[in-house]
């Protein structure tokens, strides 16, 4: 006698199938990354609706609330990009001026976590060489659409910079520039305090670059720039890509107001060959001045003094940035959509 076929107990009969107890991990929506969003709130009028869109927006992409961290006078940034970090963010959002995005830049060099600009208050430089706007709804949407590259970045002592760094005339002119005309009409203001210095003293200047012998030069400025854009659309330093382990530097060195005229009139046709400018490259820069002088990073004002070294870390920083297919150039920190992002790496894609 043929006897019964006996099942394992978890099969049971032919034909039928246990239910699931789980979802099939292909039709499961993977939740977004965790995010933290630094914002310096003297920047921004409205706290409340900032971070109501904020939230809203990554929540309706299906991202988990990002962590909400405010600077300080105290702390401008570098500590709340590093307790972000260190919470496990991958993505951090920085809405504030300058100084927030330079300190957080700072911060986040090196760590292999994203950040991403919302542009706030006025002046932003690197959001400015991003092409992002004061649209806020278009920066989160760079952020959602993945989009991510590589840039270096700049070192003075502690800090970092991503844009420009500068020693001399650009120094004294963001110190110049009145607040609340910033506040009310934006880069214009920054006109005011540079004509207050036209006339100024040249400096007397040793600069080393990498290995090269020391050269000697009397200028106005020098600027040590990662990207080539300055306020307003004007470019300084045209072949100034963000991604080639170079820095490029300007030394301006107009001693009339003829002079300046002549250079000025030079930028505003962006003219590559401008009187009055000399361009180089270098990764390691070595600014000595024979007297103190004001000094910048990103349009930030650090302490005076007679010594501007710089150095460049290559591909440092991680930045959210349109997809090529509908992002402003950011080597060229200005242009169309259809100029994609020439000359930068392929963008890793989260």
């Amino acid at each position: 006698m043929i006897g019964r076929t006996s099942f394992p107990p978890h099969l049971g009969r032919i034909g039928r199938r246990r239910p699931r107890t789980h979802p099939d991990p292909v039709h499961t929506r993977r939740p977004g990354p965790l995010s933290a969003v630094i914002v310096n709130p003297a920047k921004v009028a409205d706290l409340a609706t900032l971070r109501r869109t904020i939230t809203g927006t990554l929540a309706a992409a299906g991202w988990p609330a990002p962590l909400w961290l405010e600077t300080t006078v105290d702390d401008p940034g570098a500590g709340q990009a590093t307790a972000a970090v260190r919470d496990g963010a991958e993505i951090v959002l920085v809405c504030g001026g300058d100084g927030t995005v330079m300190a957080c830049v700072t911060a986040l060099a090196g760590t292999g976590v994203a950040m991403a600009v919302l542009p706030a208050g006025t002046g932003n430089l690197l959001a400015a060489n991003l092409g992002l706007t004061g649209d806020l709804a278009t920066a989160l949407k760079v952020v959602l659409q993945g989009g991510r590259r590589h840039i270096d970045v700049g070192t003075a002592g502690d800090r970092s910079f991503a844009v420009m760094a500068g020693m001399g005339f650009d120094a004294h002119m963001l110190d110049a520039t009145n607040a609340t005309a910033k506040k009310h009409i934006g880069w214009l203001a920054y006109i005011g305090g540079a004509l207050r210095h036209l006339r100024g003293r040249q400096m007397r200047l040793e600069i080393t670059l990498d290995d090269r012998p020391p050269f000697h030069r009397r200028a106005r400025s020098v600027i040590v720039g990662n990207v080539g854009r300055l306020q307003g659309g004007m470019r300084l330093l045209h072949d100034a890509r963000p991604d080639d382990g170079l820095l490029d530097i300007a030394i301006l060195s107009p001693s009339t107001l003829w002079h300046w005229a002549a250079l000025g009139w030079g930028l505003l046709l962006r003219r590559r060959s401008v009187p009055r400018m000399e361009i180089l490259t270098a990764a390691r820069i070595d600014i000595r001045a024979s007297r103190t002088q004001p000094r910048q990073l990103d349009g930030d004002l650090i302490a005076p003094g007679r010594r501007l070294l710089i150095t460049v870390r290559p591909d440092a920083l991680l930045l959210c940035v349109p997809q090529p297919a509908s992002a402003p150039d950011l080597a060229r920190g200005i242009g169309t959509a259809a100029a994609g992002a020439e000359g930068l790496r392929e963008p890793v894609h989260s």
